[in-house]
C-alpha cells in the first residue's frame, strides 16, 4: 500500500482507468487484462449457483460472526487505549 495519498490516489485512477479502457494499462497484454476483468465479475455468482442454500448459509454465518468478532475486538482496543 502506498504511504503517500497521492500514489494511493493514482493506484486508485489506474485500477477504473483499467477497467474501463484495458488498452490503457502499459507493459500489460489488453486482451488478457480485459478477460481477468471479466472472469473476475462473474466469479461469485458462478460459485453461488453451484452452491447449495444451505452451504450458502453456512458461509454467510460464518462471514457474520467473524465481522461481529472483529467489530467487539475493535471496540475493545479503543476503549482500553482512551
Amino acid at each position: 500500500m502506498a504511504k503517500d495519498p497521492n500514489e494511493f490516489a493514482r493506484g486508485i485512477l489506474d485500477t477504473i482507468i483499467a477497467k474501463h479502457d484495458p488498452e490503457s494499462v502499459k507493459g500489460k497484454d489488453a486482451k488478457k487484462v480485459a478477460s481477468g476483468l471479466k472472469g473476475g465479475s462473474k466469479g461469485g455468482h458462478a460459485r453461488a449457483k453451484k452452491l447449495s442454500a444451505k452451504k450458502r448459509s453456512a458461509i454467510a454465518q460464518k462471514a457474520v460472526k467473524a465481522r461481529w468478532q472483529k467489530s467487539t475486538q475493535s471496540k475493545s482496543s479503543s476503549k482500553s487505549s482512551s
